[in-house]
């Protein structure tokens, strides 16, 4: 059973800064690509960054610059160090991974339960 589990969310002043890790568990951990996603009360689900297994990254345009998506392999974990949070960053925050080595051929999706990260103004 692959599980992801995140933390380091909080409660953070605007400017702040914090820096969220997703513990990856289970036999699979070379995934095809990583990614935080966010999820603000009302709205829907968006995709914050990415990493690929290659390290090529990928990030919202209003995080860019901000955030920075990392990995390690040796631990199994991805992080995302986030500066210069604004208000608006507030969201649950999820890992995802994606994986497509399934015999179905069937992109998996893999997720976490989520980590609370809250920005004060």
């Amino acid at each position: 059973q692959v599980q992801l589990v995140e933390s380091g969310g909080g409660l953070v002043q605007a400017g702040g800064s914090l820096r969220l890790s997703c513990a990856v568990s289970g036999s699979i951990f070379s995934f095809n690509a990583m990614g935080w996603y966010r999820q603000a009360p009302g709205k829907q689900r968006e995709l914050v960054a990415s990493v690929t297994t290659g390290g090529d990254t990928n990030y919202e345009d209003s995080v860019k610059g901000r955030f920075t998506i990392s990995r390690d392999n040796a631990k199994k974990m991805v992080y995302l160090q986030m500066y210069s949070l604004k208000p608006e960053d507030t969201a649950v925050y999820y890992c995802n991974a994606v994986w497509y080595g399934s015999r179905s051929g069937t992109p998996l999706n893999y997720w976490g339960q989520g980590t609370q990260v809250t920005v004060s103004s």
